[in-house]
């Protein structure tokens, strides 16, 4: 864009110089990258990945709470037997089913939504496209309807990471020198929860960098220490967040399964539970939704939190322009990735990407882990001793969110002053956004 077009940032007792909001934004493509370089693809590498899709797919279709609609480039996951309806359209929607023979039940409210049930399975799609017809509603405003949509930590299409990650050595110890980046910040992260042992199994990287709390643990297994296919994807994303600014603090909240798996009122919820100091929201989840409308209540809970935060998320790996919630709502940072190659960075294969995309960062990383098997169809048996290799744009997510804690205290900003002064920075690609290093 041109010069007189970059955002200016606001402080107290004045407002940013251009020449400091760009030198700012230039903190974060100069951080280290942190990462390992981009290896030729092992011998076995696809059968690893559709050895990981096939389990995943599995996991699903025994998952008796999740349906999928699955029309071409339309796909969602959803819950059975549920619909989501704004508070202010309840009475009309439910007296609307009622009279063409939908039982159905009032349920619980959720950021300014109310869970319809029925008490048989029901055609939601269906039944939703129905209600958002104008000709059902002569004369009146079409109520806001929708299916209660399942969100996985992305993630590949529908779900699981492309690829499951790799066994790696330790991590070296943080730099000294940037122990004091992103210090008193606190970033929320929403996923599967923290692994127990994390603090004390990773101290220089996550010991004393959370307060530990039951209900935000991971439960990580299948049985016995047989990891399942996101066990343990929390504890990766805080390692990631704390490598790109060593002096934060992080609150992990459990917002999906150790499969992966959530919903829109599993994610609320674990919105909720984050601590009031939290300034940088970090959600490496998403999912698509019926017609590709924005999620009604993943918008009014992002839309509730303090306008001086900031929200980071995932841009999906689904290969698509095709946008994936909530990252593609106005107000959150929608983070792609990019993978590195010998002639330097290009798009990694499977991210998102499109207009809605803001930036984007290596998506293959090195980070903290956890102990555990993990095992795929007809595959060798991958044991993990607290590290490993992933790749994603969850795992770029939590790389940008952690850069904004660094400029933040890099520059005296707020979370909202960080993220602006960061899309200061030019476009990297259009479909992609701003290159975070």
């Amino acid at each position: 864009m041109p010069p007189s077009d970059h955002p200016t940032v606001p402080e107290p007792g004045g407002r940013l110089s251009r020449r400091r909001v760009l030198a700012l934004s230039a903190l974060a493509a100069a951080a280290p990258f942190g990462v390992v370089p981009r290896p030729a693809p092992a011998l076995g590498g696809d059968s690893d990945a559709s050895a990981y899709q096939q389990a995943f797919e599995a996991a699903l279709a025994a998952d008796q709470n999740i349906r999928r609609y699955t029309p071409p480039g339309r796909e969602i996951l959803y819950r059975p037997r549920q619909l989501l309806a704004a508070d202010a359209d309840v009475k009309r929607v439910t007296a609307w089913l009622r009279n063409h023979d939908h039982p159905v039940t009032v349920g619980a409210g959720f950021a300014g939504v109310t869970r319809l049930s029925f008490d048989r399975e029901t055609d939601i799609p269906g039944l939703v496209g129905k209600l958002r017809d104008p000709r059902q509603w002569p004369g009146q405003p079409v109520p806001a309807v929708q299916p209660h949509h399942v969100l996985v930590g992305l993630g590949n299409i529908m779900g699981n990471p492309g690829t499951p990650p790799r066994v790696a050595a330790a991590l070296p110890p943080p730099d000294p020198t940037r122990l004091g980046q992103g210090a008193g910040v606190t970033v929320g992260i929403c996923d599967t929860g923290i692994w127990r042992q994390a603090g004390v199994f990773h101290p220089q990287w996550l010991g004393g960098a959370y307060l530990p709390q039951p209900d935000d643990e991971d439960p990580l297994y299948l049985h016995t220490d047989v990891l399942a296919l996101q066990g343990g994807h929390g504890t990766f994303v805080a390692g990631l967040v704390r490598q790109a600014a060593p002096g934060v603090r992080v609150d992990p909240e459990q917002a999906l399964d150790p499969t992966g798996v959530g919903d829109e009122s599993t994610v609320v919820a674990a919105l909720s539970r984050l601590a009031p100091q939290v300034s940088v929201f970090n959600l490496s989840l998403g999912g698509f939704t019926l017609d590709d409308q924005p999620s009604l209540p993943l918008a009014n809970a992002l839309a509730a939190l303090p306008a001086t935060s900031a929200v980071v998320a995932a841009a999906g790996n689904a290969g698509t322009s095709r946008p994936v919630w909530p990252a593609a709502l106005d107000r959150v940072l929608a983070v792609a990735a990019v993978s590195q190659t010998t002639g330097g960075l290009v798009p990694a294969v499977d991210s998102c990407f499109g207009p809605w995309v803001d930036a984007c960062a290596l998506g293959e990383r090195h980070s903290t882990y956890v102990e555990g098997q993990l095992t795929l169809p007809g595959r060798p048996v991958r044991q993990f001793h607290g590290f490993a290799i992933w790749a994603g744009t969850s795992f770029a997510t939590g790389h940008v969110s952690g850069r904004l804690a660094a400029m933040m205290t890099a520059g005296g900003l707020s979370a909202d002053e960080a993220r602006t002064t960061l899309l200061a920075a030019p476009r990297w690609h259009p479909d992609y956004g701003v290159l975070v290093g």
